[in-house]
């Protein structure tokens, strides 16, 4: 029992790290993923902004982005000026280079530097607005902010975190099964398949700018509501079989 204890982890990582070492090839397969963002998905408008640095210099310099802000009026919800009181969302997506081993990977691995501690992870079906059902990854973790002005440690927010890959034809959330697919596009067809990885990031309980805490269940609803609209315009289901 000990030995085959033993052989799984080893030969897991043999399988992870042979994807270094597989042939590069001419021919590319472009990811379903739409990359420039619309103005407004729903009731959330949303506000492009561009990579930060540490994203840039860690990943492949072919690496592409489309990031933004996406605010959503609270139904009922008003500042002392009158003003709208929004959710909030984080909205990332990163296409990956040629080289894919630096140009994508689990968001797990690099949360933690910007402040996430990991509580749990689980996958999740999401209904998309086109009838179709997709399983996502779902974290729950607590991001802790430093304050710019001292670099000390400042406030703490729950957090939740939807993720999951689009390539050619397929949609993955695991990231394993996303590299067996890589190695099995490049050994038996071939080519090269672009990935694109999709985060949604909310934060719930206390707010500052919100009156009302927020619960887990609302920001769960409202990251599926968006993610499910969002699938259904920036996703090209043609290349993507049922």
């Amino acid at each position: 029992m000990k030995v085959r204890a033993f052989i799984l982890p080893v030969l897991l990582a043999t399988t992870l790290a042979s994807t270094y070492f597989l042939p590069q090839t001419g021919a590319t397969a472009t990811s379903a993923i739409r990359m420039t963002l619309p103005s407004a998905i729903g009731f959330w408008q949303l506000q492009t902004m561009p990579p930060s640095e540490a994203e840039i210099g860690t990943l492949a310099k072919d690496t592409k982005f489309s990031k933004a802000i996406c605010l959503c009026p609270r139904l009922g919800e008003y500042s002392q000026e009158g003003l709208d009181i929004p959710d909030r969302v984080d909205l990332s997506v990163v296409l990956s280079g040629h080289d894919l081993n630096n140009s994508i990977h689990r968001p797990e691995r690099c949360m933690p530097a910007q402040g996430h501690k990991l509580l749990s992870s689980k996958d999740v079906p999401l209904n998309l607005a086109n009838g179709r059902t997709i399983t996502v990854r779902r974290l729950h973790s607590i991001q802790t902010l430093t304050n710019p002005a001292n670099r000390k440690l400042d406030r703490s927010y729950h957090c939740v975190t939807y993720y999951f890959f689009v390539g050619h034809n397929r949609i993955e959330h695991d990231h394993l099964q996303r590299t067996i697919s890589d190695m099995s596009d490049r050994i038996v067809r071939g080519i090269d398949q672009r990935w694109a990885y999709i985060s949604a990031s909310m934060w719930y309980g206390k707010i500052p700018w919100i009156e009302v805490p927020v619960t887990e269940q609302e920001a769960d609803s409202k990251l599926q509501s968006l993610l499910a609209q969002f699938a259904k315009i920036q996703i090209n289901w043609q290349q993507i079989p049922k």
